[in-house]
Parts: C-alpha cells; structure tokens; sequence
C-alpha cells in the first residue's frame, strides 16, 4: 500500500514541509483557546455564545473531512495544503477586522473549513513517502509537531494578545497562513510512483468512493477510536481550559496559560510513545485507546469531586493525564491506514477525522449549554460548582465513544478471522516480542 521512498533526503524535505503546514493549521486551530475572556468582552456573548465561536468552527471542520478526503484522492497533498491555509489566512483576518458575531462566526468556518484536509493530507504524504512500519511513529511526530503548534498559541500568541491587542494578533496569524500556504506549494510533493492514485479517484463518483472508503470494519474502529480519545482534551484546550482555571480555580491568566502548555507537553511526550506501542503492537491498538479512555474518565471524576479550587500541582497532574488522549486518537487513522487501500486512503482518513472532531463539538456545546442553564441570567462569570456540573456532562460522549470501540473492535477482528487472521493471545504476542521475531 505505501510506496518506497525514491530520495531518502527528499522525502524528509518534503514531510518537514508537511509538519510545518500542519503545525501552523493548529495555531490557526487553538488561538481562540487563549483568547475566550478577550472575545467575551470583543463580541458582548455569554457562554453559549462563546461556545459557539468553537462548535462553528470544529462543524466545518468535521463536516468537510470526507469532502477534504475526496479532494485529497483527486488532486493530491499538494494543493489541498496550499488553498487550505489560504482559507485559514483569510478567516483570520477577517477575525481580526470584525467586531460582529456574524462575521466573526463566518471567519470560524473559514478557519475550520481551511483546517480539514491539513492533517489527513500530512498522514497521506507519510504513508506514501515512508515503509509501514515507520508509518505509525512518523505519523506520531507529525502529531507532535503539530502540537508544538498548541504551545505557540499557549505562548507567544497570548503574549501578543495582551500586549499588542486583538487586532493585531489576528492579523499575524493571518500573515502565518500565507507563509504555510507558500511552503505548502513549494514543498509539499507525492513520490512518482505515487501519481496514479489520483487518477483511480478521478474515476469514481463522490458517493461511490465515499462508501467504499467507510464501509471497513477497521475503519469505523479508527472513526469510534477517534471519537472516544481527544474530545475531554480538546473541548479543554480550544475553550473551555482557560475561563475554568481563572474563574472557577483563581488563577491568574499567565498560570492558566502554563497548565495548557503542561497539558501540551504530555501529549508530545505520549505522541512517540503512542506510536512505538502500536508499531510494536498492530493488533493491540485497541487496548491503548481504552486505557486513555479509563485513565482520563478517572482524572476527570477526582477533579469534579471537590467543591474548592486545586492546588497547583493537582491541576498540573489532571493537564497530564487528559493530554494524552490527543495523541492516542491519532491510532484510529492508522486503523484507517490498515484497512484501505491507497487510493481511498483520504477518504478513509478523513471519515476517521470526523470522530474525534465531532465528539468535540458535542463536548463544547454540552458544556457551554449547562453553564448557561445553570449560572444567572446574563451572567459572563461562573463559579466551580457550574462548571463541575457542566464538565459531568462529558459522560456521554465517553460512554457513547465508549460503546462504538468496543463494538466495532468486535466487528472488525470478526472480519480478520474470516480472511484467516487471528488476533493472538497476550502471553503469545509478548513470547515472540522476547524473542526478537
């Protein structure tokens, strides 16, 4: 499925141009994160108001993905990437001339729209430039990397924010896109032996391709795994995080900001090890997305069971644990890598992107939802005990993420054994790991 490298030293030329591409689309995909009490104040809204800036954003996000896949089969990373983070540029610049939620709501689309075939097209690119079994660990990196994206935002772009204004921050992110659109078009390249896949998808129709992409067990085993890992650290990291920590925990901005950089941090660290894991491990993916899950369900019930703020530290240790969930659901594209063939593999991808996005959307809207119905009419601040209520409604993704991997893990090692693939025991996978084979 995945082509041989030509140029070794080209095909690192062209992933860095591919990570950059994507570190700048989280930039462009976060800086709202750090600037939720700034568009408060900007916009007039309250919390469903806010949530909405996310929830537009992240639904264009997600509902493009197959399209963004579709497009990805027909014409390749490289001009996906470049018009995506044009659409981005231009969505941000918008954001940064309005004073309307009207228009601010459309830059959101924009951003997300511009947003969705950047990761799938850099998943594409390593499966095609890169052997399989690199394929799992560099797709990690290109996770990472793109985290370090996060931490831009949690950083440099706050510190901008509040010193130079709203304005002008936009309007140099929105100079940021046309620099990663400008490396997209010079940098990004498909391996020669790659081009007749195109040309398949050219052939088929939107639907056809769609279906046949989505079908696979294994694939809606990535789509479920997607959906269950990422949503508690997204809905935390694109909005939510900061207002919580400074109006429910009492801590100031530049603190709020540290914990956000402490929650990146893990989920770089968790990237490569997440990676390793499933190389090492191709059959027991599964077990990696459900000891997140667990973990993190844990880490959110201890910090939900106390009516007063945390120390520093506990906050620290919560940022850890759900960091890891970002990373983890990167395992449901390689579960899409593994069960499609090249020439859907966009598609396929994209399909898998949906989950974890729009398990997000719900978290967000769940969330500014029970603030709303639980705080003051009109209020713009709210206390611990409503925020602990609105986090509680995260149980239901879990619990609805959690039902899809475990039934469509059923399905897909079903359909394994019909093709005469077993999944083996622990004690034996762990027997030949020993011994080197």
């Amino acid at each position: 499925m995945s082509t041989r490298v030509p140029s070794a030293r080209f095909a690192w030329v062209v992933f860095a141009a591919g990570v950059f591409v994507y570190f700048a689309a989280v930039v462009h995909r976060t800086a709202l994160g750090v600037a939720g009490v700034e568009a408060v104040d900007r916009f007039g809204i309250q919390a469903t108001g806010l949530a909405m800036f996310t929830v537009v954003q992240l639904g264009a996000y997600a509902l493009m993905q197959v399209p963004a896949g579709h497009l990805l089969d027909r014409w390749g990373p490289r001009a996906v990437m470049t018009v995506g983070s044009l659409v981005m540029a231009s969505g941000q610049l918008l954001l940064a001339l309005t004073d309307h939620v009207a228009l601010a709501l459309v830059a959101r689309v924009l951003i997300g729209a511009g947003d969705a075939p950047i990761f799938i097209a850099a998943a594409r690119l390593v499966a095609e430039w890169f052997s399989p079994r690199r394929v799992p660990i560099l797709v990690q990196v290109t996770g990472l990397i793109g985290q370090a994206g996060q931490l831009a935002t949690a950083v440099p772009v706050a510190l901008l924010l509040h010193a130079r204004g709203w304005s002008v921050t936009f309007s140099i992110l929105a100079g940021f896109g046309v620099v990663a659109a400008m490396v997209a078009f010079f940098g990004v390249r498909m391996p020669p032996s790659a081009a007749e896949s195109p040309v398949v998808a050219q052939r088929e129709k939107f639907w056809k391709s769609v279906r046949a992409a989505t079908t696979p067990a294994g694939t809606q085993l990535g789509f479920w795994s997607h959906f269950l890992a990422p949503f508690g650290t997204n809905s935390f990291a694109l909005l939510w995080g900061v207002p919580f920590l400074v109006m429910a925990q009492e801590l100031a901005p530049a603190q709020a900001s540290s914990l956000l950089v402490v929650l990146t941090v893990s989920a770089m660290i968790a990237g490569p090890a997440a990676g390793f894991f499933t190389s090492r491990f191709p059959m027991r993916r599964s077990w990696i997305v459900l000891g997140s899950a667990a973990a993190s369900a844990i880490a959110w019930v201890v910090l939900l069971s106390f009516s007063t703020p945390r120390p520093l530290w506990q906050l620290a240790v919560f940022c850890v644990v759900i960091g890891v969930g970002g990373p983890i659901s990167l395992v449901g594209i390689d579960f899409a890598r593994t069960f499609s063939p090249s020439e859907r593999l966009g598609t396929a991808t994209g399909f898998v992107n949906i989950g974890g996005f729009l398990s997000t959307i719900v978290a967000v809207l769940l969330i500014g939802l029970v603030l709303q119905l639980t705080s003051p009419p009109g209020a713009t601040e709210y206390t611990l005990n409503e925020f602990r209520l609105a986090f509680a409604a995260l149980a239901i993704p879990w619990a609805v993420g959690l039902v899809g991997v475990i039934r469509s893990r059923r399905r897909t090692r079903a359909h394994m054994a019909s093709t005469g693939v077993h999944v083996p025991r622990v004690r034996d996978t762990l027997r030949k790991q020993s011994r080197g084979e």
